[in-house]
């Protein structure tokens, strides 16, 4: 065969090399004469890459890009500027199986020390930014405080490769809003800003006029894309107030499903909306007392026999999950949905914790109490909180409120930090580690002395036992993140390897040691750190 006529010398050459000499001879007139056909074909297109290569036309020149934004934020101290490096190259170091060893593990440092920075009010160093959103594209958990610390710089630099595009629709991430007072300048961010940008927009401008945040989220709200409106739903979480019920009230009948549940939520949490009164007199209507003598008061409960139209527009499901019964399912979102205020008149004048201790009949009482707790979680109810949560000294299956350790976490959210701390340093000591991580991941950071000291007990006492670390991995995780830095000096006694016991597991105590150790590097480093970014190192 003999080249397609037309076909440029470098097509041919192309096209023999792809079928091969034997199937399409190169032009004679392309190859050096007296050669075999490969050899040929080879010299010919060394010949005409070079060529190629030396006529290439340069490519139009792209547009710069706009400027990074001024980042007023004070700079990093060098010291914690390293701290950061460090800690950002550590970050894809293998953990391995197995022992961990003594040392710290950096890569749950890093958003310890992110939150500090952030709390402290510094801009990010420009020469680690790439790194910064390498970390957070990598781990979702990094990614509120990273793309805080990045402030704008970040999401300017974020356009401008396609794999940080998840810092585009994630938090506000420190973007530079107009001020609420130039109305072109907010509507047209408004109208044109990534999704992060508008978010913080709306944010910015409930924190000061919510009349005029709901306003703006109202002017494009019915060209909004669902998932959109969704997250725009969410964002009123924060500052909720009965200045928002007009406009949830609307979002009950919106096309999607996940934003008209959402907005039941929300207006669940507000107690003097219409929304709540409608809930409260359905649920009201399903649970009553049974006075008989006061000793013998009992709860008795009427689920609801069907879920009608307006049931539905108020956010009630009408088809339950595999397994959960219909009446059950209904009841449960008329009870969570209705202000916990309504109870006490209907039960007889009593307390949350008076309620909560009557029995119920029927075995509706789980159910009951299930709702209670999402109830005093939407509406941040304190004292039915404390009700539901009973004595840290009560075992949980028998606890008056909930058995699970998620509800119960939940529920002491809702709670002061003290008295969270409080109750959790209690529950500890009456029932041990065993069901207190959940309980534990609620509580401030750092741990107050308490309970950071019931926890240390504790631990202290799992290695007196004679059994292996392994178990409490978890709690000893958290403890190197949350116990105070200050608890180092007082921990290093436990370092030292106890003797062995005779009923104890083989090699416990070296575990233990070493466990003990990385503890106490890890807090000493902690301060470490605290000390650069106050400038004291």
């Amino acid at each position: 065969m003999t080249g397609t006529t037309g076909a440029s010398p470098w097509e041919e050459l192309v096209t023999a090399a792809l079928l091969g000499t034997d199937r399409r001879t190169p032009p004679a007139a392309l190859t050096p004469p007296g050669k075999d056909a490969p050899v040929g074909l080879l010299d010919a297109a060394a010949l005409h890459t070079v060529r190629r290569r030396a006529g290439l036309q340069p490519a139009a020149a792209a547009a710069r890009p706009e400027p990074a934004p001024h980042d007023s934020r004070p700079a990093v101290p060098a010291p914690a500027r390293r701290r950061l490096a460090q800690l950002l190259a550590d970050r894809s170091a293998p953990s391995g199986g197995g022992r961990r060893g003594t040392a710290p593990d950096l890569t749950e440092l890093l958003p310890q020390w992110l939150a500090a920075a952030n709390e402290r009010g510094f801009q990010a160093p420009p020469s680690v930014l790439p790194a910064l959103l390498d970390a957070a594209r990598a781990r979702t958990d990094l990614r509120p405080q990273a793309l805080a610390f990045a402030g704008a710089r970040g999401l300017w630099l974020a356009r401008l490769n396609p794999e940080w595009k998840f810092a585009l629709r994630g938090g506000s991430a420190g973007s530079a809003l107009p001020d609420r007072d130039d109305a072109e300048a907010v509507g047209r961010l408004w109208e044109e800003g990534l999704f992060a940008e508008r978010v913080a927009l709306l944010a910015a401008l409930r924190t000061h006029d919510a009349d005029s945040a709901l306003s703006l989220l109202g002017s494009t709200w019915a060209t909004e894309r669902a998932e959109d409106r969704l997250m725009f739903l969410d964002s009123l979480r924060t500052g909720l107030s009965d200045a928002d019920e007009t406009f949830l009230e609307q979002a009950l009948s919106d096309r999607s499903r996940n934003v008209r549940s959402t907005a039941a939520e929300l207006l669940s949490a507000l107690p003097g909306s219409a929304f709540a009164g409608r809930m409260a007199a359905r649920a009201a209507s399903c649970v009553s007392l049974d006075r008989g003598d006061d000793a013998g008061a009992v709860i008795t409960v009427e689920a609801p026999h069907e879920c009608d139209a307006d049931m539905q527009r108020d956010g009630v499901v009408a088809t339950p999950p595999s397994g959960r019964g219909e009446r059950s399912w209904w009841l449960g979102q008329l009870v969570e949905s209705a202000p916990l205020s309504v109870w006490p008149g209907r039960l007889g004048g009593r307390t949350a914790e008076q309620i909560v201790a009557l029995p119920v009949a029927d075995d509706w009482g789980d159910e009951l109490h299930a709702a209670w707790c999402r109830a005093a979680v939407r509406q941040g109810d304190a004292a039915w909180s404390r009700a539901l949560l009973g004595p840290p000294a009560t075992p949980p299956a028998t606890g008056p409120g909930t058995t699970s350790l998620a509800e119960r976490s939940k529920l002491l959210a809702t709670l002061p930090a003290d008295e969270r701390a409080d109750w959790v340093a209690r529950f500890i000591a009456a029932h041990g580690l065993s069901e207190a991580f959940q309980l534990l991941g609620v509580c401030a950071v750092p741990w107050a002395e308490p309970l950071g000291r019931s926890v240390v007990d504790a631990l202290d006492i799992a290695r007196d036992a004679g059994s292996y670390p392994w178990s409490f991995s978890g709690v000893m995780g958290l403890a190197e993140r949350c116990l105070d830095p200050a608890e180092a000096r007082r921990l290093e006694v436990l370092t030292a390897t106890p003797d062995e016991q005779e009923d104890a597991s083989p090699g416990a105590g070296g575990y233990w040691s070493e466990a003990f150790q990385r503890l106490v590097s890890t807090l000493t480093l902690r301060a470490t750190m605290h000390a650069e970014l106050n400038g004291a190192v």
